[in-house]
């Protein structure tokens, strides 16, 4: 079968493609702007791009049409398919129909760290000798691609993304996957283009629980009160929860954060001792040990591999150190992420290094202003706020950052829409020992290159 992908750049329909190609599908694709990184990975997996959404395409005479959630009616390519009557389907239902039948989906859900949890758990697999297929919304060095299929795997790992499916199917993306391990990180308001309130996500949520099975597993935080009104509107699977008052815990070492003991039901189980720091990886790990474990896996063999995982890109990344300056890049879009991050970075750290705190506020929910008034409190563990009011190339913010971070008083450092002001901003404040995080869920420009090199270059 040939499939021509509409929007195949990115994370998520560039990992479809790579699956598409492993079934033995011929694979093409088209998206506005190629862009590497996932550009390069297609083409050296033999996938032809197509710059623009032009309607001659169709020309290509694919049997099936995939569509991107980032296409819309009056695209010129996504009409003439309509206008031609051509076979399209939605890349979530496309992988219900093709690929996830007879597999044993692992589905990772929530408002933060789904990427995280979902490559924790693929990699614990991997690492334990059973790989898994699975699809994850960026990369980990460990598993070095964001997809991987091969028919005979038993498992699939999955991010599941509540935001929609496409145009023509307003449901999240998650209710097509029919996982039989469900991991419910957490549940906040976001998405406030697609969703009007937290409600309506909560009714998204729900129809997930009502696709698993009752031999299946829901593993959930113990405290998380949309979880709880989610959960009693009808569940009809096994529940366990993790975290502080879970039945899955994670006790730390008082001596060092990053080493803890893992607990299930008050029976310790074994020692965690990873390089990552903070209550929420902490939670992120046991969400993955326990679907892991529902899986087949024990819990040994998954301590065994977190104690090996390096990490994901983009989750408080160490870009470089230039000057024993720490730049560090981070994927925190939302106030509780932002928070979470800022924490995480701050316990790894200790008290003596300060923290310069670079926000881009770049997706839909923030440059509407929706968790605006949020920021001030998410920031305040920072020693210095930076705020970049401008995506895209273009000044969209819905509200105005001196005026909204404003409680930060004297921590606030510097707004405004000049990339390469807010760079020099940076080289004139930042001292030996600071730590300037960067927090953006875009390429925010290319900072962190350009901000590595004004270092380096800058008279010390």
């Amino acid at each position: 079968m040939h499939v021509h992908i509409l929007g195949i750049c990115g994370t998520f329909m560039g990992g479809l493609a790579l699956i598409a190609r492993a079934a033995g599908h011929r694979v093409t694709g088209c998206d506005a702007g190629v862009y590497p990184p996932m550009s390069t990975q297609l083409r050296e997996q033999g996938i032809e791009l197509i710059e623009g959404f032009e309607a001659d395409q169709t020309r290509l005479a694919a049997d099936l049409y995939i569509i991107g959630n980032v296409v819309s009616r009056g695209n010129p390519l996504m009409e003439a398919i309509l206008d031609q009557g051509l076979a399209y389907t939605s890349g979530p239902q496309w992988l219900a129909d093709h690929i996830l039948p007879g597999q044993h989906v692992l589905a990772v859900a929530g408002t933060h760290g789904k990427t995280t949890t979902s490559a924790l758990l693929a990699w614990i697999f991997q690492h334990a000798g059973q790989p898994a297929n699975f699809l994850i919304g960026g990369v980990a060095p460990d598993l070095q691609v964001s997809a991987s299929y091969q028919p005979q795997r038993r498992h699939f790992v999955i991010e599941a993304d509540e935001y929609d499916t496409a145009f023509f199917d307003k449901r999240s993306k998650f209710v097509h996957y029919r996982p039989r391990t469900a991991i419910l990180n957490n549940l906040e308001f976001d998405h406030a283009d697609i969703f009007p309130d937290l409600a309506a996500i909560e009714t998204q949520f729900h129809h997930l629980v009502r696709t698993i099975p009752a031999s299946g597993l829901i593993l959930r935080p113990a405290i998380c009160p949309p979880l709880d009104r989610v959960l009693a509107r009808g569940c009809w699977t096994p529940v366990h929860s993790f975290g502080p008052e879970g039945r899955w815990q994670a006790q730390p070492d008082p001596a060092d954060s990053r080493r803890c003991t893992v607990f299930l039901e008050g029976q310790a189980l074994g020692l965690l001792d990873w390089d990552m720091a903070g209550q929420h990886n902490r939670d992120n790990a046991l969400a993955a040990i326990a679907a892991a474990h529902h899986a087949g896996v024990p819990v040994a063999a998954a301590l065994d591999a977190l104690h090996a995982f390096q990490g994901v890109r983009r989750r408080l990344e160490l870009r470089g150190i230039r000057r024993d300056i720490a730049v560090y890049d981070d994927f925190a879009h939302h106030p509780s992420a932002i928070a979470t991050t800022i924490a995480g970075l701050r316990q790894r750290i200790g008290p003596q290094g300060r923290i310069l705190a670079v926000l881009e506020p770049r997706s839909n929910t923030m440059k509407l202003g929706t968790m605006a008034q949020r920021l001030p409190a998410s920031l305040m563990l920072a020693d210095q706020v930076y705020c970049y009011g401008q995506a895209d190339g273009k000044q969209s913010l819905g509200w105005e950052p001196t005026q909204v971070l404003a409680p930060l008083g004297p921590k606030l450092a510097w707004t405004g829409h000049d990339l390469p002001a807010l760079v020099a901003a940076l080289c004139a404040n930042a001292r030996a020992q600071d730590h300037i995080l960067i927090m953006s869920n875009g390429g925010f420009g290319g900072i962190h290159t350009l901000l590595l090199d004004a270092l380096a270059s800058a008279p010390q």
